[in-house]
């Protein structure tokens, strides 16, 4: 682990400044331990240029990943970050995670004058509080569901006894995607405020949003920006739900699939309009300078698109799905959104076809779950298929076992989603540890024939 003594890094080498435009930075660090930062680490890594991609702090799969290492540093300890970025001469800062933004990373990094790929913990305020993001909304016009904010349960129930229907109950702060419940009555909303304030969330639940309920399909779109430019890629479609059929409890994503036909590239343009360019115009209103990811969640409604939500980081697993459709400039487009020029990046190509991924989870998610068993894997990556490690450590006899919930994705690219999610499940066969889990219907919305997931 690098020091994060000050006389550690004086002798370091001076940071390069990559400011050419269209440059590529040689020395990239992605800040993470998830399957988003496996992705992540594992495209660029993959980008003509790149020379070492270090995660920090990575997980069991990371050592796997061509071109890629393991930094054990903590995601929370920008001091000691900041000192490896300096002691390795690093050129791009991709910071994963919400919570470090949240926390300010960023920020600090920035300090030290390093390009980082992530927003303040300002801009972080758009996934950071729920309250705070639905007033930018209202303040930009941006379509949204009509909501009421309460900071304490009594003005929570007080509301729910007016209105007198069943709501949406979003605790106000970081919740790890689980801090939602679409209630079906109105006992059941009762029963999710009573939930937020007897603390299951944390400081996350010290106050709440409630939303009036939306109806139609649900879409992921992500903005790769400067602060004034801004990259489009493919949508894509999460499933929350632990259960097949979308049915159960929230989870962080049981697998995805891009790009979603629910939006064509009209439907996106469209969506650019009407949500993401006022969505920058606000937060430049407001003296941020927005650089990184914006993540909408939309619903597509009667009445057109609609925010259920913004994210400041890319989605997991749509990151996973997304990461192997994007190619080899993105190394250079996302230090451009970094130093704030954008617009001397080149063209980010788009690969055609389809990307299908399902995640694999421990037994017990997204309750208690187990950790500790061996991971078992045949599957051998190739250019069309992919393992993305998440909840997984390595023991120091060498084994891979289990360390949270979603412990891997398996991710599979195709000419048509039926041979993609067939792949996919092909390659999970592969895969086995105690207790694995995982939805035999990820993609059901686009496949015309059912795939033979392994049993």
């Amino acid at each position: 682990m690098a020091s994060s003594d000050p006389t550690a890094s004086a002798a370091a080498p001076p940071l390069p400044d990559p400011a050419t435009p269209g440059a590529v930075p040689a020395r990239i660090l992605v800040v993470g331990g998830g399957g988003r930062e496996n992705a992540l680490g594992w495209a660029l890594a993959r980008c003509p240029g790149v020379e070492a991609v270090w995660i920090a702090p990575g997980n069991g799969g990371t050592e796997g990943l061509p071109g890629c290492q393991v930094l054990a540093i903590a995601q929370s300890d920008g001091e000691a970050l900041a000192a490896a970025c300096r002691d390795r001469a690093i050129d791009l800062v991709v910071v994963g995670p919400e919570s470090p933004l949240a926390a300010g990373l960023a920020d600090r990094l920035r300090r030290d004058g390093l390009p980082v790929f992530g927003p303040g913990a300002d801009g972080a305020q758009l996934e950071a509080s729920k309250q705070w993001a639905k007033g930018l909304m209202v303040e930009a016009g941006i379509p949204t569901a009509g909501y009421w904010s309460a900071s304490s349960r009594e003005e929570a129930v007080e509301l729910l006894e007016r209105l007198n229907r069943p709501l949406v109950v979003k605790a106000d702060g970081l919740a790890a995607g689980k801090g939602v419940t679409v209630a079906a009555s109105v006992q059941e909303t009762r029963a999710a405020i009573e939930e937020v304030f007897d603390g299951r969330f944390g400081a996350a639940g010290a106050s709440l949003v409630l939303e009036e309920q939306l109806s139609g399909p649900e879409v992921s779109v992500f903005a790769l920006t400067d602060g004034q430019a801004m990259v489009l890629l493919p949508p894509a479609q999460d499933h929350k739900r632990i259960g097949e059929g979308d049915t159960g409890p929230n989870t962080g994503g049981m697998g995805a699939y891009a790009p979603a036909p629910l939006l064509d590239a009209t439907g996106l343009e469209a969506v650019r309009r009407s949500v993401l360019d006022p969505t920058l115009a606000a937060l430049r209103g407001r003296g941020i300078d927005y650089r990184g990811v914006i993540y909408a969640g939309l619903m597509l409604t009667a009445n057109g698109p609609q925010v259920i939500e913004f994210n400041c980081r890319f989605g997991d697993p749509e990151c996973e799905t997304l990461m192997p459709l994007l190619g080899p400039e993105l190394a250079a487009v996302l230090l451009a959104c970094a130093q704030g020029n954008l617009a001397a990046a080149p063209s980010l190509a788009i690969a055609p076809g389809c990307s299908a991924c399902v995640i694999a989870a421990a037994a017990g998610y997204p309750g208690e779950v187990r950790r500790g068993d061996p991971i078992h894997s045949a599957l051998k990556p190739t250019d069309t298929l992919q393992i993305f490690h998440a909840g997984s450590r390595l023991e120091e006899d060498g084994r891979c076992v289990t360390a949270g919930g979603r412990v891997l994705a398996v991710v599979a690219q195709a000419d048509d989603f039926d041979a993609a999610f067939e792949a996919a499940y092909a390659g999970l066969a592969g895969v086995s540890f105690e207790g694995i889990s995982f939805r035999r219907d990820i993609g059901h919305q686009v496949r015309r024939r059912p795939s033979s997931p392994p049993t």
